[in-house]
């Protein structure tokens, strides 16, 4: 054996018995891959698992698109980086979105019974992380050694940080209606008509690593039709935005400068990390306090910007920041902010009057306490605006915020026994209004699981930067009990299903009175080999609005349900070949009107061998009666880049992407679409209205690690 010389030079120091358990550990982790290389083999060729969840999180009514890009943005980040096995902490763990907090302890618990790991394939040997999670998080991890901890200085930074540079570009090759050339005449009257700006999408992004010390970088973007390098416009890019983090100085755990994010307790006050997905499985639907975390996404919203820091001492952790900065904001004659701007697009003389039109300050702190498997939590908020904040009054949001200052508080709490955890949190508005969340989950260690959730929030309660488990974005006005769980009731086969019902206490925007909502889900997962998968996935949702008879002036109150069927078919082929086909069907049915339908068929193909070429084709074909009843295409995306576009009329979609490595530092990427209409000769409106019946698009990704 290769080590038996320093085995046995070793033996003569230790106690025999750890010997031949440590012999014994590294001959069965030598064959470990063997054993497993037949249940695992074609994973690194198919598509992340985790890509999946991302879309359906896009797919989420509701969900902003900020939310989606940055999730996407530190998902793709982690692949790149994987956490060592040997020495990832419990606080990164923590931060990894894809892992339960029953899961976290579990495998914190396992890693320290059983460091060194000598293959990031002993996941599988962890309790309460099943097939599914372990596919499911693999490309996340990597198994390393024990790295030495040396003393900084600017020389070992330069050495041995890693920086990545990242260039991309997006072009519409059809032309729209915000580019085309009018007389002067015309955008005197009409200025608004015009794009200020080229016609492309492009932004710059740089990072720079050491180890799991130190985060820097900066990003700079501008969208198609905002000016770049202009006359009037010599800053170039219409964004950046610029991130320094530290950690692990004493007690001082993490330092936040610049762009970050948090999330205190369950999201009832402060969450502008992930989102909360309904279909992302009943375990996941519990959050944490989250350290702070760079923002390096290109979103212009939904972070802060400023200073933040955890300090810990003990079983003590506190967390204050402070963020200051411009916002754009949609403003009454009066010069009152009557809704936030959030897309982040200044294109027109209109959009640009709006850019940072006023400014916000965030103020607010967390303090943790954690012992065992008790963790509690106090969090406090406070907002200020350079101007009123006073929305349009109308009959359903009486009760929003009307004041240039809030303020938020709470206590959050988690408890743990084996395969149990109790989590909640209980917030306060200014106004007194109280909100609270509860749920308590349960996961066998053979992965089966069960969530019940209740929530209660007021229609007076106000936190403009909650995002917590819900039905609707907002935090208010709502009254629901989710109930959720996954089984593997034969072999190869899963089932992951909830139902959440809901009531609406006050009216909403489109019904007129208290209304209720039914949210059903059914996943059906059949491994059928290690190289074949079957999922059928069914949506309900029933909702209820005004609806317009006709013949009748009043709108009286009505129910209106969507039905979603999806059947995917995943074939794993030798040498690094794939295919995907997947057929979507949407029912859209208001009463008493016929029931609007729509159906996609969809097929993508992906190569993923071992040379420096991987590509993946798309082609689909939909035909939907309606918006409502609209589909979505689930193709490949560029790194760095999230897209999920829906469909409704009848067409077909194409799109083919590549990625060539030019070097083992850099790579380049390439992604071309086309969608052809048959039932219209225009598509869109405005200023990105298209004449003619299809739309070409090009994407353009450059990567380069040194």
């Amino acid at each position: 054996m290769k080590d038996s010389g320093k085995i046995f030079n070793f033996a003569t120091e230790i106690n025999a018995n750890r010997i031949s358990v440590t012999i014994m550990k590294k001959q069965l982790t030598a064959f470990l891959p063997i054993l497993l290389f037949g249940l695992f083999n074609g994973l690194s060729a198919q598509e992340a698992a985790w890509h999946t969840y991302v879309e359906q999180l896009a797919e989420e009514e509701g969900i902003d698109e900020a939310t989606v890009e940055n999730i996407y943005t530190e998902l793709l980040y982690l692949e790149s980086n994987p956490m060592d096995l040997n020495g990832v902490t419990r606080e990164q763990l923590e931060q990894f979105p894809l892992l339960s907090p029953t899961q976290i302890t579990s495998l914190v618990t396992f890693l320290e019974k059983n460091r060194p790991l000598y293959t990031v394939y002993e996941l599988r040997n962890v309790p309460y992380l099943d097939f599914q999670t372990v596919e499911r998080v693999l490309p996340f991890f990597r198994v390393g050694e024990p790295k030495k901890e040396r003393a900084l200085s600017a020389r070992e930074l330069a050495k041995n940080g890693l920086h990545e540079l990242q260039l991309r570009l997006d072009k519409t090759l059809t032309p729209r209606a915000g580019y085309k050339t009018y007389p002067d005449s015309v955008l005197e009257r009409y200025p608004n008509r015009k794009y200020g700006g080229e016609d492309f999408y492009t932004s710059l992004r740089y990072s720079y690593r050491y180890r799991d010390k130190l985060q820097a970088g900066f990003t700079a973007e501008k969208d198609a039709g905002e000016p770049f390098l202009r006359d009037g416009y010599p800053k170039g890019y219409d964004h950046y935005g610029v991130h320094l983090l530290m950690h692990d100085i004493g007690p001082l755990k993490t330092l936040a400068l610049g762009d970050y994010r948090l999330s205190f307790g369950q999201g009832l006050i402060l969450n502008n990390d992930y989102g909360v997905s309904k279909s992302w499985g009943s375990d996941q639907v519990a959050r944490r306090t989250q350290q702070p975390k760079r923002h390096f996404s290109t979103a212009e919203s939904g972070y802060f910007r400023g200073v933040a820091a955890l300090v810990t001492v003990g079983n003590l952790s506190f967390t204050p920041f402070y963020s200051s900065r411009k916002i754009d904001a949609n403003l009454s004659e009066e010069g009152e902010i009557t809704s936030f701007k959030t897309d982040g697009l200044h294109r027109t003389p209109l959009e640009m009057e709006k850019k940072g039109n006023s400014r916000e300050q965030v103020t607010g702190a967390n303090l943790n306490y954690r012992r065992g498997a008790l963790q509690v939590g106090i969090s406090g908020l406070y907002h200020s605006y350079s101007r009123m904040y006073n929305p349009v009054l109308q009959e359903y949001n009486r009760y929003y915020l009307r004041d240039s200052t809030h303020l938020n508080g709470s206590v959050d709490y988690s408890y743990q026994l084996p395969g149990f955890l109790f989590a909640g949190e209980t917030a306060i508005a200014r106004n007194g209004a109280v909100a609270t969340l509860n749920m308590v989950q349960y996961r066998s260690s053979g992965g089966s699981t069960l969530t019940l959730l209740h929530r209660d929030y007021p229609v007076s309660y106000n936190a403009l930067y909650g995002q917590a488990f819900s039905e609707s974005s907002d935090l208010r006005n709502e009254r629901g009990l989710y109930l959720g769980g996954s089984i593997s009731p034969l072999r190869g086969v899963t089932l992951d299903s909830y139902i959440d019902l809901v009531r609406h206490p006050w009216l909403r925007y489109g019904a007129n009175a208290p209304s209720s909502t039914i949210d059903c889900y059914l996943l059906t997962s059949w491994r059928i080999s290690r190289r074949t998968s079957l999922d059928l996935r069914y949506k309900y949702k029933r909702k209820e609005k005004n609806i317009t008879l006709p013949g009748e002036e009043e709108k009286p109150l009505l129910p209106y349900a969507t039905h979603k069927v999806r059947l995917r078919w995943m074939q794993s082929l030798l040498g690094g070949w794939d295919l995907r086909t997947t057929a979507d069907m949407a029912i859209y049915k208001e009463q008493p009107f016929p029931a609007e339908k729509g159906f996609m068929l969809s097929q993508n193909i992906s190569y993923r061998g071992e040379g420096a070429l991987t590509g993946d084709a798309f082609i689909a074909f939909f035909n939907a009666e309606s918006y409502d009843a609209r589909l979505y295409s689930y193709e490949r995306n560029l790194l760095s880049s999230f897209y999920m576009p829906s469909f409704y009329g009848k067409g077909l979609r194409i799109a083919l992407s590549g990625k060539y490595a030019l070097s083992p530092a850099l790579t380049l990427s390439l992604k071309a679409a086309h969608t052809c209409y048959w039932d219209r000769d225009t598509i869109g409106s405005g200023t990105e209205q298209i004449n003619g019946n299809s739309r070409t698009d090009l994407w353009c990704y450059l990567r380069w690690k040194f």
